[in-house]
């Protein structure tokens, strides 16, 4: 979900549907342990805009299923997310609402070595809350994740097509590409390592466009409290274009497993990884 349209210079730009970052400190290339989850990743940013800061905070709540069911060998997942998120641009009153639900489904591949690939295919359905992104798109995520000996290290490359380039009102929706990485380690039940994120807007043929993009590093600490598992994630702009400032964000996940086949999970095993050891 994008909170740009608002920080945007010349003509009204929407950004990804999808949050960039969103996806850090998962291994979405990995199959998970067949079961129900509920995973809520919150998340608050203050971009360094002027004369006064923009300040934005995201809830993502998810309810994932790993079915024990295949297609072409590979494990099917479904996702659904309800975003609820709230926004103060340039020292001005809060906005809140409900951003886009998404609907998704997911092939995961176990390649063996510890190594899986996935593919995610969803949309966000369109909404009319007005400083959020608005318009229908569709959602494909490529990710590969190496999970042994307690390292979580994934790339998840994320691309999104909007099934209108403008809105009713007139804001533009170019395409996009977001690109997730994570590179964390186990020890015991704590989790630490380094994270990163970009946004890119593909190009659009429209005069006086100005392409939005970011790219931010950062740090990512974990701990398995047992069948939760909490992330916490800070993550900093070092690079941005026409978003009007870097940001600063933090980020806090909780993964709660619902229901577990336990015939299907391995000794301390969670949604977030493959093997802990806790």
């Amino acid at each position: 979900m994008s909170l740009a349209l608002a920080l945007a210079a010349g003509p009204a730009l929407a950004g990804s549907a999808a949050q960039p970052g969103q996806t850090i400190g998962l291994p979405t290339g990995a199959q998970l342990p067949i079961g129900l989850y509920f995973v809520n990743l919150s998340s608050f940013g203050v971009r360094d805009t002027a004369p006064l800061s923009s300040e934005s905070n995201v809830n993502l709540p998810t309810l994932a299923l790993a079915t024990p069911w295949s297609v072409l060998g590979a494990r099917l997942h479904f996702f659904f997310t309800q975003p609820v998120a709230a926004s103060s641009v340039r020292g001005a009153p809060y906005q809140s609402g409900i951003g886009q639900q998404l609907l998704a489904g997911q092939l995961a591949w176990d390649l063996g070595g510890d190594l899986g690939v996935s593919y995610l295919f969803g949309g966000y359905l369109p909404i009319d809350t007005r400083f959020l992104t608005q318009e229908a798109s569709l959602s494909h995520r490529f990710a590969v994740s190496y999970t042994g000996q307690g390292y979580n290290l994934t790339a998840n490359l994320l691309y999104g097509t909007f099934l209108s380039e403008r809105s009713p009102f007139g804001v533009l929706y170019p395409d996009y590409l977001n690109l997730d990485i994570t590179a964390t380690k186990k020890f015991g039940k704590w989790e630490i390592g380094p994270v990163a994120f970009g946004s890119l807007d593909l190009p659009v043929n429209m005069p006086g466009y100005r392409r939005q993009g970011q790219f931010a590093v950062g740090a990512l600490v974990g701990y398995n409290f047992g069948p939760v598992n909490l992330q916490a994630y800070v993550t900093r702009d070092v690079v941005e274009r026409n978003y009007g400032g870097t940001e600063t964000r933090g980020w806090l996940r909780a993964i709660v497993p619902l229901y577990q086949d336990k015939g299907d999970v391995e000794p301390g095993r969670t949604l977030v990884t493959r093997e802990q050891g806790e």
